[in-house]
């Protein structure tokens, strides 16, 4: 199954990814709104500066499953730092529509493109909150994810306060996120991190697995 999209994307000649076999496994009866979005991202996104050039080569594998991996781990109240174009936070609100998700991110323009892709797909499980992390409510969120939002030194200071006791962190992160957790281990500790570990999602599937640093508030 392929999403609407067949021709050469805006950026020119990168044509838009054809949807993997296992998308629909991933979202089930949620593929469709998944779609929908990917061809928003396909018609919009570089042009209005979400996602560079040859991103829609690769949109699907890169992006869309890269995100929807992290959906199984995620519980009650959801906070994303630095939403950005809709990853992971958009995409996940699509795959799990029992769980609310705030979306926050500081530029209009991208608020803006989430506040629309909420009204587009009919998602009524989310917030987009335009502001920074520290402007957010704190204490508030069973689970905070980011993805490519920063290094884990800086970035603990700023996520970990959004976490009600005893939540979760689960932050998407490359394939040097054991090294960071050495160099960040000062930072895990004053945050009050436990079991803290790295979960490699995705192995399964024929694309890149999904590294993810998780942690626990004590």
């Amino acid at each position: 199954m392929t999403s609407g999209w067949s021709e050469a994307s805006a950026a020119g000649d990168v044509s838009p990814e054809v949807e993997p076999d296992f998308a629909a496994d991933l979202f089930g009866d949620r593929i469709d709104i998944a779609r929908l979005f990917v061809d928003a991202l396909v018609r919009e996104g570089e042009l209005r500066g979400l996602i560079g050039p040859l991103e829609v080569g690769r949109l699907w594998t890169r992006h869309i499953v890269n995100s929807v991996l992290l959906a199984p781990l995620l519980t009650g109240r959801v906070a994303d730092v630095g939403s950005g174009g809709g990853f992971p936070g958009l995409v996940v609100a699509i795959a799990r529509p029992d769980l609310h998700f705030t979306l926050i991110e500081p530029m209009e323009r991208r608020t803006d493109w989430l506040s629309e892709q909420v009204t587009a797909c009919g998602l009524s499980n989310v917030t987009v909150l335009r502001g920074r992390a520290e402007e957010a409510p704190v204490g508030e969120f069973d689970s905070v994810t980011a993805r490519a939002v920063g290094n884990l030194g800086k970035l603990l200071p700023i996520v970990t306060p959004l976490l009600a006791p005893h939540g979760g962190l689960f932050l998407l992160k490359g394939k040097t996120v054991a090294d960071e957790i050495g160099r960040a281990s000062k930072a895990i500790s004053r945050a009050q991190l436990t079991d803290v570990r790295v979960i490699e999602l995705g192995t399964e599937l024929p694309t890149e697995s999904t590294n993810v640093f998780a942690a626990k508030l004590r």
